[in-house]
């Protein structure tokens, strides 16, 4: 593979003679100059639904639900597996699901449910679950720069894009919500996961900002810390919003500079120290001013445009008013766009239910997941978007099948099996892909690599699963980790 030493040049298009010279020498690895990603993949794989997706929303579970307590749950294993809660019948004929989840389980016939998903990594590791990385370690998931990070399922989609197009005036293909991930729990000590990896700093997503404050006050503890402050996962006021940045007619007051950071102060900050380059800062710069000076966009992050009845089936808390901009951003034309359910507060929160299990899933998780997801599924349905549009619902890992004996229940790591949901965008309805055993511990029937989720979303999406990406060295990497399609969830 050709490698160009020097600094990159920056063509009339945007794009770099670096990534042209990629897409010269990939053009044997599934997407060539002058062939799109639709004709590369169509080529590799045979399979229905390629490039069905137009779109992609990805919720991700931060600190990973348990699936006995979700969508694989063991009425009949013992009760210190099984759990507090029951099961209900859901729209699926024979499919039954936990009984905190009573608006899903009317909507489980949209969605195709992955209970066999296994891996060799019980830790938070957003970067395994999201890239095509092969293995990872613990401090690699708490370095976000690592060398070793393969990129982001978004950043990927954004830079096949690119590639197969050029720059179309798509300012929205790689958009996270509601914060840079990981910056607001204590010490902002980012983890690893929603960044470009060694695509390099110009293809991470453009993280929004909250602009609001919650309502329910939460207690939380990690070792000898404790925080109690209003936990916006509960739920925020209907003024609170998201933004991109500050615009010049702001009234920016002391206090709020020191609470919040703008857009380009935020790319600022990432550039230096990082393995970004001027061509990516400078793509950066342009996108935000072209993002903040884009009217479908500004109107996108208008909540005031949409009816109360609509906020109020999302859920008015942070996980929800995020979903429905995120749904917003779709129609304005956005590619992929990524809400994170984040720690907040302390690290140890988000799902990661070590401690307080059933206290934490029946007051806040369940309840929050169960009304944002089924109600961006319903909107979109009813919209006529969810067959162009992928919605996934995924996690890191799952957690043990055994309670512990932790303060209110606890449930640890556990990565050897545990659920995804899928749906829209050419995931067929009503499916059940997968099977544990008996206390949902391992896979029996059909296990599922996180890498395979990546490929079948690719897929959708119209880029070719097998397609390889240069690394720093000019090395051929798989961007979907080596993943395949997995037939049983298309339409």
């Amino acid at each position: 593979m050709i490698r160009v030493l020097g600094g990159p040049k920056r063509l009339c298009d945007g794009l770099t003679r670096r990534d042209l010279l990629r897409v010269g020498s990939l053009g044997l690895m599934g997407l060539g100059s002058g062939t799109s990603s639709a004709s590369a993949g169509a080529l590799t794989s045979g399979l229905p639904g390629f490039g069905r997706a137009k779109s992609c929303i990805l919720l991700f579970l931060y600190g990973s639900p348990s699936q006995l307590e979700t969508f694989d749950p063991k009425p009949d294993a013992p009760s210190g597996i099984r759990g507090e809660f029951g099961v209900i019948p859901s729209s699926v004929p024979g499919l039954n699901v936990c009984d905190r989840l009573p608006l899903m389980a009317r909507v489980m016939d949209k969605v195709a449910v992955v209970r066999s998903v296994t891996h060799a990594y019980p830790l938070h590791g957003v970067a395994y679950a999201l890239t095509g990385i092969p293995r990872i370690t613990g401090p690699e998931e708490l370095n976000p720069r690592d060398p070793a990070h393969y990129p982001f399922i978004g950043s990927v989609v954004d830079y096949a894009d690119r590639l197969a197009r050029g720059p179309a005036g798509d300012v929205s293909g790689n958009l996270l919500l509601p914060w840079a991930f990981s910056s607001r729990r204590v010490g902002e000590v980012p983890r690893a996961g929603p960044y470009a990896g060694f695509l390099g700093g110009a293809y991470d997503p453009i993280a929004t900002e909250f602009v609001g404050r919650g309502t329910v006050k939460a207690r939380k503890t990690l070792q000898q810390s404790t925080w109690e402050e209003p936990e916006p996962y509960r739920g925020i006021t209907p003024e609170s919003r998201f933004r991109l940045g500050e615009t010049a007619s702001d009234a920016i007051s002391v206090d709020r500079l020191d609470r919040r950071r703008s857009l380009l102060e935020q790319l600022e900050s990432a550039h230096r120290g990082l393995d970004v380059g001027a061509s990516g800062i400078d793509r950066h710069r342009s996108m935000a001013h072209a993002l903040l000076a884009s009217e479908p966009i500004r109107r996108a992050f208008d909540l005031d445009r949409e009816s109360p009845a609509t906020r109020e089936s999302y859920g008015m808390t942070l996980f929800g008013q995020a979903a429905l901009t995120a749904r917003r951003l779709v129609e304005a034309g956005g590619r992929f766009v990524t809400v994170f359910w984040d720690e907040y507060g302390l690290a140890g929160s988000g799902w990661d239910t070590h401690w307080d299990h059933f206290a934490r899933m029946k007051d806040e998780l369940l309840p929050g997941v169960d009304r944002t997801l089924s109600g961006l599924l319903v909107d979109l349905d009813a919209r006529g978007l969810l067959d162009e549009t992928l919605v996934l619902c995924l996690s890191e890992h799952g957690r043990t099948p055994k309670l512990s004996l932790a303060q209110g229940g606890g449930r640890d790591h556990w990565s050897r099996c545990y659920s995804a949901v899928l749906a829209g965008g050419g995931i067929g309805r009503g499916r059940v892909v997968g099977r544990s055993d008996k206390i949902a511990g391992d896979p029996v029937e059909r296990p599922v690599s996180p890498k395979d989720l990546l490929a079948t979303a690719y897929h959708l999406l119209g880029i070719d699963p097998a397609l390889m990406l240069a690394d720093r060295l000019g090395r051929p990497l798989p961007a979907a980790g080596g993943g395949v399609v997995i037939p049983e969830l298309l339409a």
